[in-house]
């Protein structure tokens, strides 16, 4: 059973291709009335949530920029009042000249001062004091079900609103796309390296790709991804000060075990993650893991789900030694791994 379910997720994977919870004192402070349909259709009236929507935007629309490259065109949020901003590495392309359009109408140029393309980032310095800037938030706070607000340049409308919900977390696309936020906010083709909000009008990611056709299946709507940002900010402050990230490799493509997954299965465990490829010549094949491992613990520490793995690989450094255990088809998996470095 486990070998047809490492050749399920493989089929798919070749098919396909972490602000603070949303707020709500500002709602239940509100007069009631204001949100009744009856009077606001006699009225005219503003609801709560609008006027609440209404003013993040009115907010933070400034912050949000475009920009421009000689191969395309995006979006970015200015994050300090001295012009950094982050926006996504497909947008910036290599690197060259990049043109930042601000909300003042005004056109400028940025300085690339890092990409990183296998998480998608990119930070951008223009010269300014005191600009208007975005505020980060906590993306490992965030709920299934919460408002989001994203806000962009979709195919040149500058400074376009969305709004959704969080949809689900932690969602992968394969290919360096890993621990994204989906959302049922539009992200349209401009919008990547835009903003994603909470109702506090706080940045919970980076609105970097979106699923519209899957074949076989017609057109799709409503899946939207951004890079949380809590990744994102660790990101953009490598970039930001040496230019580079550098990060711990262990080597494996992995994809998270839940309960129903191993009912489904069969499998020994219903947490954790399961090996379904180890890279050659990589620090994990190098200690002996394998396609179909399923690591439970790192250190000592208990994996919940896929994204413990990349978040615990994140805290450590590479030439970390780390101590790998659970299961596999032949038995108990022990190992001791020295990480190797990723850079990009």
């Amino acid at each position: 059973m486990q070998v047809r379910f490492l050749r399920t997720l493989l089929l798919t994977a070749l098919v396909a291709c972490n602000g603070a919870p949303a707020q709500t004192s500002e709602l239940a402070s509100a007069d009631p009335a204001s949100a009744d349909p009856a009077t606001v259709q006699q009225t005219g009236q503003l609801t709560a949530v609008e006027t609440l929507l209404i003013n993040i935007v009115r907010e933070i629309s400034p912050a949000v920029v475009g920009i421009r490259t000689s191969s395309g065109s995006g979006s970015g949020v200015i994050i300090s009042a001295n012009g950094l901003i982050i926006t996504n590495a497909h947008v910036v392309g290599r690197g060259g000249n990049v043109r930042v359009s601000l909300a003042t109408g005004e056109e400028i140029d940025g300085r690339v001062l890092g990409i990183a393309q296998t998480v998608d980032i990119a930070v951008i310095d223009i010269e300014g004091d005191d600009l208007p800037h975005a505020v980060l938030g906590d993306s490992d706070a965030l709920q299934v079900g919460q408002s989001a607000i994203a806000i962009g340049n979709p195919v040149g409308f500058e400074r376009t609103v969305t709004t959704g919900v969080l949809s689900a977390m932690n969602r992968s696309l394969g290919f360096g796309y890993e621990e994204l936020i989906q959302t049922d906010a539009a992200i349209n083709p401009g919008n990547s390296g835009g903003p994603l909000l909470n109702s506090s009008g706080q940045v919970i990611g980076i609105n970097t790709a979106a699923v519209r056709e899957v074949p076989g299946t017609g057109p799709l709507a409503g899946l939207g991804f951004a890079i949380p940002i809590n990744l994102a900010r660790e990101i953009a402050n490598q970039l930001a000060t040496e230019g580079v990230v550098r990060r711990a490799l262990l080597g494996i493509q992995h994809r998270e075990i839940d309960p129903v997954i191993a009912e489904q299965f069969g499998l020994p465990v219903n947490r954790g993650a399961i090996v379904l490829y180890v890279a050659p010549d990589s620090p994990a094949q190098r200690a002996g893991l394998r396609q179909g491992d399923i690591i439970t613990h790192i250190d000592g520490e208990e994996l919940d789900d896929a994204s413990d793995l990349r978040r615990i690989l994140r805290q450590r450094s590479p030439g970390d030694v780390i101590t790998v255990r659970g299961v596999r088809p032949q038995g108990e998996l022990n190992v001791q791994v020295e990480l190797g470095e990723a850079v990009g």
